[in-house]
């Protein structure tokens, strides 16, 4: 893994949206559902930019907060050019142009966390940067999560 900073310009995102805790998601297998449904429903999503999905995750910033016990929203869906048309049961979510660290995960999407711990622990422990509470991931072509050939692009928000 190799961190990089990155600026980025604001993006939105068209999809669906939930709340639920680390576990919740893995239990109850919230994610892959939510990811599927997107699927099932991607014609529906107008002035789509690419075929990526995006994955986002907005934290409460309270101290002493864990995703495996504390609830966080998360949005999967698509960039798009405009919020046009959205779809029932769908949401309107934008990115704001932040400053990143980002990093590439390579392998098993079970092992995501890694990745994560890497950046939020080990990277900001040694750098002036604290988290901005959300990150998002893109899911394109390279996403095979149950293969060792996974890549996800993983973007911190940093301030």
């Amino acid at each position: 893994m190799n961190p990089q900073l990155k600026s980025i310009d604001a993006f939105t995102v068209i999809g669906y949206q939930l709340k639920a805790n680390l576990q919740e998601i893995e239990e109850q297998q919230l994610g892959k559902k939510t990811l599927h449904r997107l699927l099932e429903n991607q014609s529906l999503v107008q002035k789509r930019v690419g075929e990526e999905i995006y994955l986002i995750q907005l934290y409460d910033m309270k101290p002493n907060f864990n995703p495996n016990v504390d609830r966080f929203t998360q949005v999967i869906g698509y960039k798009v050019a405009e919020p046009k048309d959205v779809p029932a049961e769908m949401i309107v979510h934008t990115v704001p142009s932040h400053q990143y660290v980002m990093a590439t995960h390579r392998g098993l999407e079970a092992e995501l966390y890694k990745t994560y711990d890497a950046l939020y622990g080990t990277w900001m422990g040694k750098q002036p940067y604290q988290p901005a509470g959300y990150d998002f991931e893109v899911w394109d072509e390279r996403y095979k999560p149950d293969e060792a050939t996974n890549e996800i692009d993983v973007y911190v928000a940093i301030r």
